[in-house]
């Protein structure tokens, strides 16, 4: 990291001869548009010489472990690929839209590097997916299965060649979804269960406190039951549940209970009575680290991370 009067994130290639500096690396989803990925290339004009120096962000989704890939086949989507030529500049022609002007951070590294600093810009599409990760198994090798984002700068004689390692930046970047600022209105159903040789029903109400929780945060659910049945309800069970559609060769939708609250307390319910509580859960990564396959939000490095966020 580098500072200037903000942080900045600076990665070199193996030779050192270009460096990227990026501002930020969690690109934010504001639904209607997404934070643009714009920051400045170093380049050293003596080693590129007369090659040039490419930029590509690529969205892929791995769903299968690096391990077993072979024969050139690879549990690999590209998602989205965007690339341009950062240096030397591509040249105008009359009928071009004019050149995107540098932002106030682009414009102060230029300022501080000098003339062989260049910037670049790419725009991901909105509804490319959220970075995120599947928890792999204990003793699972290689990158985990999920949605990850790459930045890279490289130099080469045109954008198709395949780059040297030594003069290739590859930076991880994440894009991410942050909850409106605003709420919704309160979550909250309603069920009747009938009975045979019962001559009414079992009345539940759940609800929420709110819509929308962070991560770490409690959620509250106000369960009411009245038991107009002839039946006695014995357990209150209450579970938040992930649910996460994987497409691949068709849709799936795998669902996973990630807290779960057991109770007995008020109980039991006798017919004519009723009972209102509210249950507190917590839905942690911590208390999930053995489910495989569990959404998980995207990691920069093997740090750890959070449950997937919804995605909007």
């Amino acid at each position: 990291m580098w500072d200037l009067c903000c942080r900045v994130f600076k990665k070199s290639s193996p030779n050192g001869k270009i460096t990227v500096y990026l501002g930020k690396r969690d690109f934010v989803d504001h639904i209607s548009h997404v934070d643009p990925i714009d920051g400045v290339v170093l380049v050293d004009p003596d080693f590129v010489g007369d090659q040039k120096v490419f930029g590509h962000v690529l969205a892929a989704f791995r769903y299968g472990r690096e391990d077993l890939d072979v024969l050139g086949l690879t549990f690999r989507k590209d998602l989205y690929l965007a690339s341009e030529q950062i240096y030397p500049p591509p040249a105008q022609d009359s009928g071009d839209p004019p050149p995107r002007p540098p932002s106030r951070l682009q414009e102060r590294l230029i300022k501080k590097l000098g003339p062989n600093a260049h910037p670049f810009y790419f725009e991901l599409p909105p509804h490319c997916p959220a970075s995120v990760t599947l928890q792999p198994a204990p003793g699972d090798t290689g990158k985990p299965c999920g949605v990850d984002y790459e930045l890279k700068a490289y130099v080469a004689a045109g954008p198709e060649d395949k780059p040297h390692k030594r003069n290739a930046v590859r930076l991880a970047i994440r894009k991410i979804m942050y909850a409106p600022s605003r709420q919704g209105e309160q979550p909250s159903v309603e069920v009747s269960k009938e009975f045979m040789m019962s001559p009414n029903k079992l009345h539940l109400e759940a609800s929420l406190d709110k819509e929308l929780y962070h991560h770490g945060e409690d959620i509250a659910v106000n369960v009411h039951v009245a038991n107009n049945s002839n039946r006695t309800v014995k357990r209150i069970k209450v579970a938040v549940r992930q649910f996460a559609d994987i497409c691949l060769f068709s849709t799936a939708q795998y669902k996973c209970t990630v807290a779960e609250v057991d109770s007995d307390e008020g109980c039991p319910v006798g017919p004519g009575f009723t009972l209102s509580k509210v249950f507190y859960l917590r839905p942690l990564l911590a208390n999930n680290k053995d489910k495989r396959g569990l959404a998980l939000d995207g990691q920069l490095k093997h740090e750890d991370t959070n449950l997937a966020s919804s995605t909007m």
